[in-house]
């Protein structure tokens, strides 16, 4: 029992004995591991201290501020002077000055040869067809040998007279046989002279089966071949593009606004070509199918322009020399007003957005005229203005 009691105790200081050594070591420990964070928080701090002082060198040399984080990124335009025109767009066509339906001068007929092709440029005067003249040539051919047969026999008519005057002052003949010799010649005279006219018109119909051209021009349409009956109708068509004008239809609404001689620029979708010009012809009825009056304009040439080809044609209702013009687009609305931001520098050098109120004039495309609100040099907010508000701190991206 003693035995026991002995070995339990000398269990127990074993422990005991041991269990302070693990301590003491624990200890130590975490002494060390405390002096190492203190160490790390130190050279953190600064580290801290040397990244911030970075960050401020290179704000200041990018010229910002502490507070540049708090403002919003926005873009300016200055607000300029400038002249200002307002249009009417109007969809017309181009047309030429000069088109000419070919057209016989007499009662056509069936075309015996053809001298040109399409595409072929001709001049004003040039024969273009030849219709069949046979008949008409037996015609002129018959007239001139009656012609010649009166020639003949007023020649020896007026022999005859002749003869019968001088043995009449001789006294010798009767005055009836003088009177008829007289009569003879003159009724031949007056038949040779119809004979001549009668030449010259079968001439002048021979001649209109020969076709010109009354222009200068392309040979746009050539609907005829050898052969077949040409009556006109369509069927050769000569165009002159040297000579070129815009028609449009203008709406009745327009009829006290657009007047003769006001300008007009001609634009050609999908091209680059845009000509000035100015009204030549206003029409004086309004057509019943579009309610509008007709309008022209000359178009100066370029090659790529053809007949029938769409144009816009704006004719300038308005002009403004010196205007305050801004973007549509940066106008905003509120229950009462119409306004815009500028962007404002004060005092202690902050920039912010300054709302200002303006009275808008004419609006053209993407450009709005303002009459009251700015007088030009302000800076324009133009990108990032639909969220801002009054008083609101800003900036660019420069």
């Amino acid at each position: 029992m003693q035995y026991t009691k002995t070995l339990f105790s000398f269990l127990f200081l074993a422990l005991v004995a041991i269990s302070c050594g693990d301590g003491s070591k624990e200890a130590g420990d975490l002494k060390s591991k405390k002096a190492k964070l203190e160490k790390l928080l130190a050279e953190r701090t600064k580290m801290d201290d040397e990244i911030r002082k970075l960050q401020d060198e290179i704000a200041k040399l990018e010229g910002r501020n502490e507070n540049d984080a708090n403002k919003t990124l926005v873009a300016i335009t200055p607000v300029a002077v400038s002249s200002f025109d307002h249009y009417i767009d109007l969809r017309g066509k181009i047309d030429a000055e000069n088109i000419s339906y070919i057209t016989p001068s007499g009662m056509g007929g069936q075309v015996k040869e053809i001298y040109i092709k399409e595409g072929d440029a001709v001049k004003k005067g040039q024969l273009l067809l030849k219709l069949d003249d046979a008949i008409m040539k037996q015609s002129v051919t018959a007239a001139r040998q009656q012609l010649q047969t009166l020639k003949t026999q007023l020649s020896f008519a007026k022999t005859v007279y002749d003869r019968q005057n001088n043995l009449w002052q001789k006294g010798i003949g009767t005055e009836i046989q003088l009177i008829n010799a007289k009569t003879n010649v003159e009724t031949l005279e007056n038949q040779l002279k119809g004979a001549e006219e009668q030449i010259k018109v079968g001439e002048a119909q021979l001649n209109t089966t020969n076709v010109y051209s009354d222009v200068d021009g392309i040979a746009e349409t050539v609907m005829v071949k050898p052969g077949e009956l040409f009556g006109g109708m369509g069927q050769i068509k000569i165009v002159n593009t040297s000579k070129l004008k815009v028609i449009c239809s203008i709406p009745e609404s327009y009829v006290a606004i657009v007047k003769k001689g006001q300008p007009v620029v001609v634009a050609i979708p999908n091209t680059d070509i845009a000509i000035n010009s100015n009204i030549t012809l206003i029409g004086q009825t309004i057509e019943n199918t579009q309610r509008g009056f007709i309008a022209e304009a000359p178009v100066t040439y370029h090659p790529d322009l053809k007949p029938n080809q769409s144009a816009v044609v704006k004719i300038l209702d308005y002009h403004a020399a010196a205007a305050v013009v801004i973007p549509v687009n940066t106008i905003q609305s509120d229950e009462t007003n119409k306004y815009v931001y500028v962007m404002q520098k004060q005092n202690d050098g902050k920039t912010v957005a300054k709302r200002t109120i303006v009275t808008m004039g004419a609006v053209y495309g993407d450009k709005v005229e303002i009459l009251s609100g700015l007088k030009g040099g302000e800076s324009l907010i133009t990108a990032g203005y639909q969220n801002l508000y009054e008083g609101q701190a800003v900036k660019t991206a420069n």
